[in-house]
């Protein structure tokens, strides 16, 4: 018997990339699926993508750093599904690689508000629901990065943000277990998607050099996401991290 039947997981950041593909993963693993992003027509290219249907999939257009939207986007689901089982926040985006200096708060703040604002209105208003519905509980993930512990050159706002989701990870692991609610942070290196596109050219190195580096399959990291959902709420993968084995992260610069 499929574990997951009946399960519902909401993926932002779903119309591309590593959402894309975990969204894949989730929905062959027996969930129903929510996909939501900026854009309501990659959303739906997408859920074709991927094989789903209206029966088990949804698309919503949501900005996840705007309260309002999200509010939206989870009155929605409850209206169709009546809960949530899985929340992966995946949606995210960097700034330019430029000095920190040079940056605007503009372009800060727009890293902020996707990476880590909206990982945080995305629990929140998930935690609300898994707090609510019977039986209780539910898993939050929330992608990191290997940012997370080793920064790229000129990467201030996308490290600055994906540091802080370790702690909201932690926090919410914390907070939530009086309600069977677990949260756990997968920290990908070097999946191969749109964002990394431009690898193939090189990228800058601690030493001011350019290397091209090994990717990995995306398809990849949505069975890892799906391994993570999978597990009874009693076990939680707190960290995992999953690259490219022969990238530049192990090792000394």
């Amino acid at each position: 018997m499929n574990s997951a039947l009946n399960k519902v997981a909401l993926v932002t950041g779903a119309g591309t990339g590593i959402g894309k593909a975990a969204a894949k993963a989730l929905l062959q693993g027996g969930y129903c699926l929510v996909l939501t992003g900026r854009k309501l027509a990659k959303l739906n290219l997408a859920i074709q993508d991927i094989g789903g249907d209206s029966h088990n999939c949804l698309a919503i257009a949501c900005d996840v750093g705007k309260p309002e939207e999200v509010k939206r986007l989870f009155s929605a689901i409850q209206k169709q599904f009546g809960r949530i089982d899985v929340l992966f926040n995946n949606a995210g985006l960097g700034a330019p690689a430029i000095p920190m200096e040079e940056l605007s708060y503009e372009q800060w703040m727009n890293v902020v508000n996707a990476n880590l604002c909206g990982a945080f209105l995305c629990s929140q208003e998930a935690i609300r629901m898994m707090k609510a519905q019977s039986p209780q509980g539910g898993r939050i993930i929330n992608n990191g990065s290997i940012s997370a512990h080793a920064p790229r050159p000129m990467s201030a706002p996308y490290t600055a943000t994906k540091h802080a989701i370790t702690g909201l990870t932690k926090s919410i692991a914390l907070d939530g277990r009086p309600f069977n609610i677990t949260c756990g942070q997968i920290d990908i290196g070097n999946a191969s998607t749109e964002m990394t596109i431009p690898m193939a050219a090189g990228i800058t190195q601690a030493d001011g050099s350019k290397k091209v580096e090994p990717l990995m399959d995306v398809d990849h990291v949505g069975q890892a996401v799906l391994h993570m959902a999978q597990l009874p709420l009693e076990s939680n993968i707190l960290s995992m991290t999953i690259m490219a084995s022969n990238m530049p992260f192990v090792g000394r610069g």
